[in-house]
């Protein structure tokens, strides 16, 4: 009897002390993460200054400064260089991604301009910005806010692309990132070479877009579709990305 006793007791002891399942918590929502807010560390911008030694280059070269029409041409490079040189800040805007949405997401054709660090003549273009998201989203707005960011500065092509491809890798965490850019540098098409037309592609890959072969070539495919050829009289063209872009355009500016 005792031996019975001892063996029920034992087992409903074994029973208040075994670990039981626990379900698994749902996810607790959050409040939204604040975005990042983007600027571009402070400088001085000495307008006064740049414009005395735009006039000195002026007149170094030769040119007569005291007409009408160029007597405030040095005042306006000084004013047009330190804006081409000045990226707008802005929030960097992400969502959670609660669809689970796992394919390409790209900005297309977004224009470009930027400035040759070489000869401080400008380039202009395209950028195509791509990624697979991954936990987040971002605001599509933003793939343009951060080629402005890189582009407002002195500038080499392949480093811009490569810098806008990086900082979209450590600023969304995506399982994949593309940047491809094409533009038109005016060093090689009004001096030097003088070769007017030729535009150049870089581009720059991560994760799964850069070791996947497949997601690669659905991303540059993704990207060539707005570029089909066109007949024209016979003759295959394509479509210029460059004549909505004002900078490419033959106007005067003040």
């Amino acid at each position: 009897m005792s031996y019975r006793f001892d063996r029920v007791l034992l087992g409903r002891l074994a029973e208040l002390l075994s670990v039981q399942p626990v379900k698994a918590a749902e996810p607790v929502r959050g409040f939204p993460r604040p975005a990042l807010r983007v600027v571009e560390p402070a400088r001085e911008v000495d307008l006064i200054t740049a414009e005395e030694a735009a006039a000195a280059f002026l007149v170094a070269l030769g040119i007569d400064l005291d007409t009408e029409s160029l007597a405030a041409t040095p005042a306006r490079m000084a004013r047009a260089y330190a804006e081409m040189f000045a990226p707008r800040p802005f929030d960097l805007t992400t969502f959670p991604n609660d669809a689970r949405y796992d394919e390409l997401i790209i900005a297309r054709s977004i224009p470009l301009h930027s400035v040759c660090e070489h000869h401080l003549l400008p380039f202009v273009g395209v950028a195509h910005v791509g990624y697979l998201p991954g936990e987040r989203i971002l605001g599509l707005s933003k793939l343009a806010r951060v080629v402005e960011l890189f582009a407002r500065r002195p500038q080499v092509q392949e480093r811009l692309t490569q810098q806008v491809a990086d900082w979209l890798q450590d600023q969304l965490e995506p399982r994949g990132v593309g940047v491809v850019v094409e533009a038109e540098h005016l060093c090689m098409t009004v001096r030097g070479v003088r070769a007017p037309g030729g535009s150049t592609v870089t581009s720059a890959l991560h994760g799964q877009l850069r070791h996947n072969a497949a997601s690669r070539a659905e991303f540059f495919t993704l990207i060539a579709a707005h570029q089909q050829p066109d007949v024209d009289q016979g003759r295959l063209t394509q479509p210029n990305p460059y004549e909505d872009n004002p900078l490419s355009q033959d106007k005067a500016y003040s």
